[in-house]
């Protein structure tokens, strides 16, 4: 990956807005309704298109698709693995929540929260059915390249541990074979982008919220949940080089309390151990931007890169640049500015309340940066 050499570069988590009329093919294609295949493609080419412009025009250095050709970072990967049904859930049927732990002290303000009707099972070995999927993202990106000279691009898959979750478990015998199944599949989908020459992000949410979804376990026991889910993911990316990696950690996007949130501190080493270069990390929103202390304590290893959410999706207010200018200086100051690259908390697209904020966010920090560079590299 590129370093922040001569000033600091810019990126994101990976969703960016959608056009209406996309969302409206996507909710079709992911509800199984009737749709034109070739307007959808041709649609999503046209889309990663003039995000990738976007991107670049508001001052973004390393730039994605914007994942404008999945509805979610959770179903798409569920269309990509054979061995998966979609089954009806009955009425008081028990669901995973990546909210328990708040919701036993908040349980009106999640009452309202509509859980869906359908979920997905492995009811069979799996398998990457995705080959033709992801080539289509491969090459929807590549032709969205042409004429523009971003820093670097990558794109986004996400990590064997978070799909575990938003997948049962009907068919392996037990959890260590089943995430080993999920891994082997999913490392079909990471090969073919490193192959591609893009860099790879790895998508895990759910190692910071399976906190939540197990309110069972205690800090010892979670960790012992959390490194094996690590170490199957590194299994996924044996082979892959870790400078062609990022990874990308979080609470969980949805809008709510976060009270019971695990801290860093308790997953920073575990987090350290993934096989990847770049670590983006969750650290503006109100429940964790004081978590950048923790990198008093720890060491970033030699050769890492740091990418902490500078702007955020848990609120609609558009930060100052100068804000995010302190933020930047507070982590270049403490494992060096050319560690450092500006990131978001998670993916804007679809998090805030309009489009046009997602994109104004965008530009308080690059201007943020900007105005962080002025202090990091005196004339």
């Amino acid at each position: 990956m590129k370093r922040s050499t001569e000033r600091l570069l810019t990126s994101h988590a990976g969703s960016l807005p959608r056009p209406d009329d996309l969302g409206t093919l996507l909710a079709a294609k992911d509800a199984g309704e009737p749709y034109d295949g070739a307007a959808f493609a041709a649609r999503v080419r046209a889309a990663v298109h003039e995000v990738v412009r976007k991107q670049i025009e508001c001052g973004i250095d390393i730039v994605n698709d914007g994942e404008l050709s999945k509805i979610n970072f959770t179903s798409y990967a569920r269309e990509r693995l054979g061995g998966v049904t979609q089954r009806k859930r009955e009425p008081g049927q028990p669901s995973f929540k990546i909210w328990s732990r708040d919701e036993a002290e908040f349980p009106e303000y999640f009452a309202a929260i509509n859980l869906g009707v359908e979920y997905a099972v492995c009811s069979g070995p799996l398998k990457y059915i995705g080959h033709e999927a992801v080539q289509s993202d491969i090459g929807n990106l590549q032709a969205a390249l042409a004429g523009v000279t971003p820093a670097e691009a990558f794109i986004t898959a996400v990590a064997p541990g978070t799909i575990e979750h938003w997948l049962e478990n009907e068919y392996y015998g037990d959890e260590e074979s089943y995430l080993a199944a999920i891994a082997d599949a999913m490392r079909e989908e990471y090969t073919a982008i490193v192959k591609a020459g893009f860099i790879l992000q790895i998508d895990d949410p759910d190692l910071g919220d399976a906190w939540q979804i197990h309110p069972e376990l205690d800090v010892r026991a979670y960790r012992r949940f959390a490194e094996l889910r690590i170490d199957v993911l590194n299994h996924a990316l044996h082979g892959l080089p870790p400078e062609r990696v990022r990874f990308h950690m979080c609470w969980g996007s949805y809008h709510g309390p976060h009270k019971y949130d695990i801290p860093l501190e308790e997953i920073v080493d575990l987090v350290l151990k993934v096989n990847a270069q770049c670590y983006s990390i969750e650290a503006s929103n109100p429940r964790h931007e004081h978590e950048w202390r923790v990198w008093e304590r720890v060491k970033l290893p030699e050769g890492k890169i740091l990418m902490p959410g500078v702007v955020g999706h848990a609120s609609d207010f558009v930060e100052h640049p100068q804000l995010v200018a302190e933020r930047l200086n507070k982590y270049a100051r403490l494992v060096g500015r050319e560690n450092v690259v500006a990131g978001t908390d998670c993916g804007l697209g679809t998090r805030v309340g309009h489009q046009r904020i997602a994109w104004a966010k965008f530009e308080a920090m690059a201007e943020g940066a900007n105005i962080a560079n002025r202090e990091l590299w005196p004339a």
